[in-house]
């Protein structure tokens, strides 16, 4: 029973009482007036005739009629009294709905930005969805995320976050069609409801969302940035879970290519939603993998471009059958969904270590970790340099590679890591290189040791000039700064040849070796590769 309720049914029970103690004082009343009659009659009827005095007509009418008006009196009395008790109970009941509907009222809004919060989106996005299937009309969905946010906060303080916020309010209610529903659903999250919209048309409100954001036309916070992601019902979603899956994957998406930009939902692009697990059970079975070590580490071999012989290689890791996920693509795009990626970057990096017994002392491991890791309070220097001696791998053979497809939120803190790591004689990575989300930012912004071209560049570079030439010039700029550059996707003699003619340091790819559990691999002979076509393989 609701406090509501509860309060009703107090205050019928109070009206009650008022009602019966004024019956009873009537009923009291009325017995009075009919036993002073009765007795009247009763002596009337013991005493001789004639014992008691005749009354006079007169006063006995005027007895009668006292009687009567002061019986009506008793009763006009009972009556107001009875109605004052029923009115004070009307006017409690009113004050009590009143309060009621603005505690509810109070209970579904964000106070800060004056929009519904997460409970009123829940409830309104199935109240929203019953009326689209009833209507036989579309319902999109947009998910909004504040960029930078946590940085905004630690640099400028919270009350300048605070404004960011209300300014993204500011810039939703602009946007707002009659009809639609605005709400701050977490910290730095917002999400629109849109009746009657299907995703193309919520995709131009979107846009328009971020260009105000951009433009810097509002508030005191100036221009700012977004990630968008948007899905609608009843296609492709089909349901309320599916709507915000869907809408979750695109802004995810979003946020690893780059930030800054509106996603619409597309399920050959976004591959979250190849799962069907609501993202409470897609954390759930991340926070598994993590705590049960339910991973199994492999090693691709990097070889030297002028030996061939192995000089390093990379630590990966596959999800075990029991993990519930198919592949590591799968696990990871879950762990960046849910926000688990720190805590699933730190246990691959113990079971990539753990395996790396037989490294040997000539050659180097490289460990993968996002930027969110390194910026991460849960990640220690410290604790990864303990990690890789109980495993004999000293710092000066570990690799950090930090990916350039990963957003980077706190970039001091990023930097902070990253010189920490360095002074500990552990080199750094910059993976990715070429299919980054920032137009190479980590190359101007921090220092780094070794420089991995991304593979889509290697494969075209056969075949395309122009990306021939951008592979030249990333050369010429690791060589300038002293940097050894690995090219990585190395599938055929044709991938091969362009990057000898690069004259790049290392390379690692198919065409040498797959990823395998053991590091007891062989040189290479790298003319046989060349003139061989027969050892050319097929892309996984």
């Amino acid at each position: 029973m609701t406090t509501y309720e509860r309060n009703e049914e107090r205050l019928d029970r109070s009206a009650l009482r008022s009602i019966v103690r004024a019956s009873n004082t009537g009923f009291a009343l009325a017995f009075v007036v009919v036993a002073a009659s009765l007795a009247l009659q009763t002596l009337n009827l013991i005493l001789p005739s004639g014992a008691l005095p005749a009354t006079p007509v007169p006063l006995a009418l005027a007895i009668a009629v006292a009687g009567t008006v002061l019986f009506a009196a008793v009763l006009l009395v009972l009556r107001r009294r009875v109605a004052r008790g029923i009115a004070t109970v009307n006017r409690d009941f009113v004050e009590l709905r009143e309060a009621y509907d603005r505690a509810r009222l109070d209970s579904l809004l964000d106070g800060l930005t004056g929009l519904g919060n997460h409970r009123a989106f829940q409830e309104e996005l199935d109240a929203r969805i019953a009326q689209a299937r009833d209507d036989d009309q579309p319902l999109a969905l947009v998910m909004i995320d504040v960029d930078d946010l946590k940085t905004i906060n630690d640099v400028k303080g919270h009350a300048a976050g605070d404004d960011l916020l209300r300014s993204v309010a500011q810039i939703m209610r602009a946007n707002l069609r009659r009809g639609d529903g605005a709400y701050r659903t977490g910290g730095d999250e917002f999400a629109l409801l849109l009746p009657a919209c299907d995703a193309e048309s919520a995709e131009v409100i979107a846009n328009h969302l971020l260009a105000s954001a951009l433009s810097g036309n509002h508030g005191r916070s100036g221009a700012f940035s977004v990630t968008i992601g948007i899905s609608s019902f009843p296609g492709p979603s089909t349901d309320r879970h599916q709507i915000i899956h869907h809408a979750d994957a695109a802004l995810y998406a979003g946020k690893r290519h780059g930030r800054t930009n509106v996603q619409r939902f597309d399920p050959a692009k976004h591959g979250i939603a190849e799962d069907a697990r609501s993202l409470a059970q897609l954390e759930s079975a991340v926070v598994r993998v993590a705590s049960e070590d339910l991973l199994r580490a492999v090693y691709q071999p990097i070889y030297s471009l002028t030996t061939g012989s192995i000089i390093g290689f990379e630590g990966l890791v596959r999800p075990s059958p029991e993990s519930g996920f198919s592949s590591p693509t799968s696990l990871f795009v879950a762990a960046e969904a849910t926000r688990r990626t720190v805590e699933l970057d730190i246990v691959c990096a113990r079971a990539v270590l753990a395996g790396a017994a037989e490294l040997g002392v000539e050659r180097y491991l490289s460990i993968n970790l996002s930027p969110r890791t390194l910026e991460s309070d849960a990640f220690s220097v410290q604790e990864i340099l303990a990690l890789a001696r109980r495993h004999g791998v000293a710092p000066s053979q570990l690799v950090v590679e930090i990916t350039e497809r990963e957003s980077v939120d706190d970039l001091r803190r990023l930097q902070q890591a990253i010189a920490t790591l360095r002074r500990n004689d552990v080199r750094v990575a910059i993976d990715d290189v070429g299919a980054g989300n920032a137009g190479l930012r980590l190359l101007s912004e921090v220092e780094y040791d070794i420089l991995k071209i991304d593979l889509s560049l290697v494969r075209a570079s056969a075949t395309h000039g122009a990306t021939e030439a951008v592979l030249q010039a990333l050369g010429t700029l690791a060589r300038n700064r002293g940097h050894r550059i690995v090219a990585e996707g190395i599938e055929t003699p044709d991938h091969l040849e362009s990057v000898l003619e690069l004259r790049y340091d290392a390379g690692q790819g198919y065409l040498f070796g797959r990823a395998e559990a053991t590091l007891d691999r062989k040189p290479i002979d790298l003319f046989a590769l060349l003139s061989g076509a027969s050892q050319e393989q097929p892309a996984a």
